[in-house]
């Protein structure tokens, strides 16, 4: 099913089905994706710092373990299939360690989806928290997987990416002139690497890499979680993001 222009509707028809595809990509992860020791959650709270859904490992991980868990794939092997593989070498420098990130009853928090909302974008505090939560991501060492179907705006004419990573080390980024919504894995470490998936209203989506740890990652299957999360739409919505432009 091809991504919608969500600008078709209101902010709040988005906020639930925002809410509805947490849920199923909870589901989906728990039931199908992830190994036996990670676990997701939606909408938790670790510390001030209020993910979309996290994901975590119930055990500490083994340093002399060599096994691969059923389900991850190694980068080595089987690289994410996107648009962009980018590399950022200059290690970020938190200037305002503000957000405290632990754990949900102690287990680690290894990876973080963000969908990102009209509400993110809705004004300059609202996209700099945004942005800050990316960067105290990167600064934890928390793998992240953010998904921006809205059109670019003033604060990230580029795309979600372009301002994360230029906030991040300075760097540019030039989104496709023909997609200007965004699909970015970031796999954390130095350097830092950036999956970018750019695509447009219309586009089928992409089923992305969640890195678990450096080098292994599952894929997040964000299609076939959209589609099911679309069918409780309240049916005069669904009919105005089906309208032709």
């Amino acid at each position: 099913m091809p991504i919608h222009d969500w600008s078709r509707v209101g902010a709040g028809v988005f906020h639930a089905f925002h809410l509805s595809w947490l849920a199923t990509l909870q589901d989906a992860l728990n039931e199908n994706v992830l190994p036996k020791d990670f676990y997701a959650l939606a909408e938790q709270q670790a510390g001030s710092f209020e993910p979309d859904v996290l994901t975590l490992q119930q055990n500490p991980p083994d340093d002399k373990a060599t096994s691969r868990p059923e389900g991850v794939l190694l980068v080595a092997e089987a690289p994410p299939k996107v648009w962009q593989t980018a590399s950022y070498e200059t290690s970020y420098i938190f200037k305002r360690r503000t957000l405290a990130i632990r754990s949900v009853n102690d287990d680690r928090i290894v990876a973080i989806i963000e969908i990102v909302s009209p509400g993110n974008k809705s004004g300059t505090h609202a996209f700099d928290q945004f942005i800050e939560k990316a960067m105290s991501c990167f600064d934890h060492g928390i793998h992240l997987l953010v998904v921006d179907l809205h059109k670019p705006t003033k604060r990230d004419p580029q795309g979600i990416h372009g301002a994360i990573i230029n906030t991040y080390d300075g760097s540019d980024y030039q989104a496709p002139a023909d997609k200007r919504l965004t699909l970015v894995a970031y796999e954390c470490g130095v350097p830092l690497q950036a999956y970018i998936q750019p695509v447009a209203v219309g586009d089928p989506l992409t089923n992305m890499p969640l890195f678990l740890e450096r080098g292994r990652y599952v894929n997040v299957p964000l299609e076939e979680t959209y589609q099911a999360a679309l069918k409780g739409l309240p049916r005069i919505y669904k009919e105005q993001l089906a309208t032709a432009e």
